[in-house]
């Protein structure tokens, strides 16, 4: 985390140097479906919890094809300008343990994450990022739509 914020700090600084008109786009933990057939950080976060190894450290989460979505949207608005934070939803870990528990009961995800809540949940403003015209994929489908790429690219076989 340390060294993305410190690449945005110089990528802001080159710009601001350079003269470049620089927009960027920080996403919270991003889930969703895979294309690649190893494992990255934050999906590894959601086969953890599946396969009742750890909790996730981080509780805002957004779908890729939301990130993507707004990247695209970013080029292509002229009026597009600064920095965009996109979470779809801030939640503690018992209540995503709940939602996978509904989506996948057949797993018999471990007890252990239910009654786990964060001490202090922040939430983040949608509002400017919703000015690129994102509608965001919710959570419930996001974990679904992870969960299953997970299971079609062999790492889960419950």
């Amino acid at each position: 985390m340390l060294s993305k914020t410190l690449a945005e700090d110089a990528a802001w600084k080159f710009a601001k140097d350079n003269g470049i008109d620089l927009v960027t786009i920080n996403p919270g933990v991003v889930i969703g479906p895979i294309l690649q057939p190893t494992l990255n950080f934050t999906v590894e976060l959601i086969l953890n919890i599946v396969t009742g190894r750890e909790l996730p450290p981080f509780n805002r989460f957004v779908d890729v094809r939301d990130v993507a979505y707004a990247h695209i949207q970013a080029f292509e608005i002229p009026s597009a300008a600064g920095r965009y934070c996109i979470v779809e939803s801030a939640i503690d870990v018992s209540k995503l343990w709940k939602i996978l528990h509904q989506l996948f009961p057949e797993f018999h995800l471990d007890e252990k994450f239910e009654d786990k809540p964060i001490k202090k949940l922040y939430q983040v403003s949608k509002e400017k990022i919703k000015s690129l015209g994102v509608n965001f994929i919710p959570l419930e489908v996001s974990l679904k739509d992870t969960v299953e790429s997970l299971k079609e690219k062999g790492f889960i076989s419950f």
